[in-house]
C-alpha cells in the first residue's frame, strides 16, 4: 500500500487511463469506498524534474503501482564569473524610487513641475 511521499510510475498497470506513465508524489491515500483491490490515492503529478505541476486525485489498483526512481536534482543555473544565480529574487515590498502603478499628481515626489497658473 502505498504511503505519504512516495514517488510512484503511474502506468497501465495500475489503471488503463494512464496511456503514458504518469510520475505521482502521494500526499495522502483517502478512505473513500471502492471496490476490492482498488484505492483513491490524492498527490501530485510531476514533471521531468520531480516538481509538482498539478494536483490530482486518482483511483488505481496498488498492485500495479511502480516506485519511481528519483530523478537527480539539477544543479543551479550560474551566470558570470561570480556564480551569481539567475533567478531574480521576490519581494513585496516596491523598491525605493520605484512607481507602485500610481499616477502621479501634483504635489506627489517625482510628479515634475507644478502646473502654471
Amino acid at each position: 500500500m502505498p504511503r505519504a511521499g512516495d514517488l510512484l510510475l503511474l502506468t497501465r498497470a495500475a489503471s488503463v487511463q494512464f496511456l503514458r506513465p504518469v510520475r505521482f508524489r502521494v500526499i495522502r491515500v483517502l478512505d473513500w469506498p471502492t471496490y476490492d483491490g482498488w484505492v483513491w490515492l490524492d498527490g501530485y503529478r510531476l514533471d521531468d524534474r520531480d516538481e509538482a505541476v498539478a494536483r490530482r486525485t486518482v483511483f488505481v489498483q496498488p498492485a500495479g503501482l511502480v516506485t519511481a526512481p528519483r530523478t537527480a536534482p539539477t544543479p543551479a543555473r550560474r551566470s558570470g564569473p561570480t556564480g551569481a544565480s539567475t533567478r531574480a529574487r521576490v519581494s513585496s515590498r516596491p523598491r525605493s524610487g520605484s512607481r507602485t502603478g500610481r499616477a502621479a499628481g501634483p504635489g506627489t515626489p517625482g510628479a515634475g513641475p507644478p502646473p502654471r497658473s
